[in-house]
């Protein structure tokens, strides 16, 4: 694998020069702590992230727990998954929610579609993955919600309306620290200040 150095430490990004990578040449690479994700036939390998993101990721993942699992709307998964979607082959988000009726899509091991939401957890030192790669790739895939959670900001955008030649998203809202969140497709709501408080270790 030929790489090249994106962003800086402490969270590190490389990226493949070539975009030949496919699910077989994925299969292959070895399960070594990192995440792998093929995203428009381009391999990208993160490091390991903090004890915050991981943190924030729990926070979110209680609530959707409650919210959707408990109410019967549908299933929560988390990262280290594979997501096999059109020009994902795979990706593995941070969090993804499968509706109840779309869990057929669950086979093999990974999840094999389009779900109903991802949820991205930024760091600033890998800010473009997530908000103009992914974004663009889970716009063309269709995904028809996608939640940015930025520690730094404190604050969460939430983008619906994806828009395939555009390869963007139409509709954006920013749920601030003061605000509570409202999902614009799913039966879902919590205050943004509940995804960051209290963290031991509050750096991203």
């Amino acid at each position: 694998m030929t790489t090249e150095i994106t962003t800086a430490p402490p969270e590190l990004t490389t990226r493949s020069l070539d975009a030949g990578w496919n699910y077989a040449r994925w299969s292959q690479l070895p399960d070594d702590g990192n995440r792998y994700e093929v995203i428009d036939g381009v391999l990208y390998m993160t490091t390991a992230p903090s004890f915050f993101h991981q943190w924030i990721a729990s926070r979110i993942i209680r609530m959707l727990q409650a919210q959707i699992e408990d109410a019967g709307v549908g299933l929560v998964a988390f990262a280290p998954i594979g997501l096999l979607m059109p020009g994902c082959d795979p990706v593995q988000p941070d969090i993804v929610v499968v509706r109840s009726e779309d869990r057929g899509m669950i086979y093999n091991r990974r999840i094999n579609g389009v779900p109903a939401l991802i949820v991205e957890i930024l760091s600033p030192r890998n800010a473009e993955k997530d908000t103009a790669i992914k974004r663009a790739a889970y716009a063309r895939a269709g995904v028809p919600e996608y939640w940015i959670v930025r520690p730094t900001e404190r604050d969460v955008l939430v983008l619906s309306q994806p828009d395939f030649a555009l390869g963007g998203y139409l509709h954006t809202l920013t749920f601030t620290l003061s605000q509570e969140l409202i999902s614009p497709t799913l039966p879902l709501r919590a205050a943004v200040a509940s995804l960051f408080a209290g963290s031991p270790d509050e750096t991203v």
